[in-house]
This record gives structure tokens, C-alpha cells and sequence, in this order.
């Protein structure tokens, strides 16, 4: 029996978030366009005939210095590597140029002792866009292992799979079977709503909004969930309500389809949108 912690890091959007996912085989982590979509450590359980191997998701490097957020979010990668892993998997993505923020990122990672796997995401692109591919090749030699990858389309998925168990020490198992995250229902949903907010709104409101969900009832038939959305201003809480709600509504709606198709079950649920200058600080 085999297990252990695999971390896995990389800058924003490079597709952390949909790895996980994708190794684990059911949606934990929310994923956007957004930068910073990740802001909490989350933990998948992916569990083989091997043993059972614990990713952790963690947030992207970004480089925003006038945001308090990001720096909360880069201590929290830091904390991570320092953390007593036994893997550590590196995402890239091909079709953005090497820059200081990938440079950042690499240096985090480069010298420590802890085994690593380079991934290189998005191989479903033609060529074409994967045009800054051959610049990450040539990290390959600060690797144990390279492999080339689609997250999102799960194609050339299983041989990190199998690396990663052939990599992981002997071990019990640190999650019952049927339990494969560290986060509870709460969090999940907040984070779905959070995912839909993005979804809908481009660059027409920050990426620092939050979602807390403040009640969750279980019923026999229905499940009825109340949440807010918290945003830093005004005029960003009159963008996501929108012209007589309608905005509000279509979050309200897409959230609850996706919810409904999880669960099983008929959600009621109930938005709010408050202006909160200090979530950030609850982080």
C-alpha cells in the first residue's frame, strides 16, 4: 500500500485547478479564466489498487503587488512547499511566454529536495499555439519525470497517474474510501457560485469578490442554501444585482444547474450581494 501529498503549483491559470480535478475524477476545485480562482489549500483524493495519493491544490503566483490579496495567497504556496510533501507536481502552460511571473514561480520550487514532475498542459492545441512549448522542454532537466498533457479534454492523463504511485513511499491510507476532499459542503458551494460569478462577468468586476454561504437546510425533497456574495464596493454590488436583478438571477440560476446535477436534488437558493471592505482579511 502506497500513499502520500502531492502538491501541485504552478502560476495562474495554468490549469491546477482542472488537473485535479481531472486526476480525482469529480469536480472539488472551481476553475475560471480568472486569475487567483484558487485561494484556499484544497486537498483530492485519488484513490488506486496502489494505495491512495492526496493532491493539493494551491493557489497561483501572481503578480499584483497593490493587492493585499495576493500576497496572503503566495504565503499560503509558500507554507505548502514547506510543508513535509513526498511529490510535487509543476503545471505550465505552453501557450504563454516565459516571464518574470514564471520565473518566480520556478524559483520557488527549483532547489528543493522534494521529488518533482513537470506537466505541461494543454497538448489537445495545435501546435500553433502551443508555440512557447520547446522554452519549458528545456526545464525537463530540473525534473524526475515530464509529462504532456490535457487536463480539461483528460487525454494522456493516466501515465502521471501511474508515476505518481510508482513515485509515493509506502504508506496507510489517510482518507476513508468514500471520502475524496478536505472541504466541506459549505466551502464546495461557495466556491461554485464563486466559479458562476466569474463566469458571467469578465473584467466587469474584480477578481477579488468572495462568496460565504451562511445556511445550508437538508431537506427529504430539497436543499435550501442562502449566500452572499461580498465584493469591496459599491459599484461593483450594483454590476453583479444588475438592471432589476437580472444579473443576480442568471448567477442564481447557472449555480443552481450545477448544483442540482451534483447533488442530485432540488436547490432552492437564496443570493444576496453586500459590500464587505475587510473578507480579505478573513482569508
Amino acid at each position: 500500500m502506497k500513499s502520500g501529498f502531492i502538491a501541485l503549483i504552478g502560476r495562474s491559470n495554468v490549469g491546477k485547478s482542472t488537473l485535479l480535478n481531472t486526476l480525482v475524477g469529480t469536480k472539488i476545485a472551481a476553475t475560471s479564466f480568472r486569475a487567483q480562482m484558487t485561494r484556499n489549500i484544497i486537498q483530492g483524493v485519488m484513490n488506486t489498487p496502489e494505495g491512495q495519493a492526496i493532491f493539493v491544490d494551491t493557489p497561483g503566483i501572481f503578480k499584483d503587488r497593490k493587492n493585499p490579496l495576493t500576497a496572503k495567497l503566495t504565503n499560503k504556496v509558500k507554507e505548502t512547499i514547506e510543508s513535509d510533501l513526498d511529490l510535487l507536481i509543476y503545471v505550465v502552460d505552453p501557450t504563454r511566454e516565459i516571464g518574470d511571473e514564471e520565473r518566480a514561480t520556478f524559483g520557488m520550487i527549483r532547489h528543493i529536495s522534494t521529488p518533482k514532475i513537470l506537466v505541461i498542459n494543454k497538448s489537445d492545441l495545435p501546435k500553433k499555439e502551443r508555440k512557447y512549448q520547446e522554452e519549458y522542454e528545456k526545464m525537463a532537466t530540473e525534473f524526475d519525470a515530464t509529462f504532456f498533457l490535457s487536463a480539461l479534454r483528460n487525454t494522456h492523463v493516466q501515465p502521471l497517474r501511474d508515476k505518481v504511485m510508482e513515485m509515493l513511499p509506502e504508506g496507510e491510507a489517510m482518507y476513508p474510501e468514500n471520502q475524496l476532499t478536505n472541504i466541506d459542503n459549505y466551502f464546495w458551494i461557495a466556491e461554485i457560485i464563486r466559479e458562476k460569478v466569474f463566469s458571467i462577468f469578465d473584467k466587469e468586476v474584480p477578481y477579488s469578490i468572495t462568496v460565504e454561504v451562511e445556511k445550508i437546510e437538508d431537506k427529504p425533497e430539497i436543499m435550501i442554501i442562502s449566500a452572499k456574495i461580498l465584493t469591496d464596493a459599491e459599484r461593483y454590488k450594483k454590476i453583479i444585482i444588475g438592471h432589476r436583478g437580472q444579473k443576480i438571477k442568471e448567477i442564481g440560476q447557472i449555480a443552481r444547474k450545477e448544483l442540482e446535477t451534483s447533488i442530485n436534488k432540488k436547490i432552492f437558493l437564496e443570493l444576496e450581494v453586500e459590500v464587505d471592505k475587510h473578507w480579505i482579511e478573513r482569508i
